[in-house]
């Protein structure tokens, strides 16, 4: 792996730079919980934490959320909600649906949710990247909704490297 934001064949110049982006983030995430156990997986620090597991399925589900949004045009249906709605909102019900998976499962969902984002970035050009579009009641543009997917994976990367250092099983 090169350490470059770089353009990147089968993208437009700045959909590729965005996607190098994106495989670094993904990387450095998958690289925190390389060789995790199901109860370090499922480890909560207080009875308001959300596991590690249930971040990494956050992760997906976020990306989800936005592939729904841009891709599709439309908020998630009901099988969606079914299926994602606990790890989107984590909390008590993400305490309660996400655990006893081993580190393949959510890394499956992971690639599963990146490999649909990567085929429709193949699908569109730079001119859509730029689009603007309402975010949040704000202006807003594709550019900036998938930046902050990646904002999002740091930020819960973060999360997941404080815990490694507080699980006392690891310690």
């Amino acid at each position: 792996m090169e350490f470059k934001v770089k353009e990147l064949e089968g993208y437009t110049p700045q959909i590729g730079r965005l996607v190098s982006m994106m495989n670094y983030a993904r990387k450095t995430t998958l690289d925190a919980v390389h060789g995790l156990t199901i109860k370090e997986l499922d480890h909560l620090h207080n009875k308001n934490a959300n596991s590690i597991g249930a971040l990494l399925l956050h992760i997906a589900a976020v990306e989800k959320g936005f592939q729904i949004e841009i891709f599709d045009g439309r908020n998630p249906n009901e099988q969606e909600y079914d299926e994602w709605g606990a790890a989107y909102g984590l909390g008590e019900l993400g305490r309660k649906e996400i655990k006893d998976q081993p580190l393949t499962f959510y890394i499956d969902k992971l690639y599963e949710v990146r490999n649909r984002t990567l085929e429709e970035f193949r699908r569109r050009d730079d001119t859509w990247l730029h689009s603007e579009r309402l975010w949040d009641n704000q202006p807003s543009n594709n550019y900036f909704i998938w930046f902050h997917v990646i904002e999002d994976e740091i930020n819960h990367r973060g999360q997941i490297r404080i815990q490694l250092k507080m699980i006392p099983f690891l310690s």
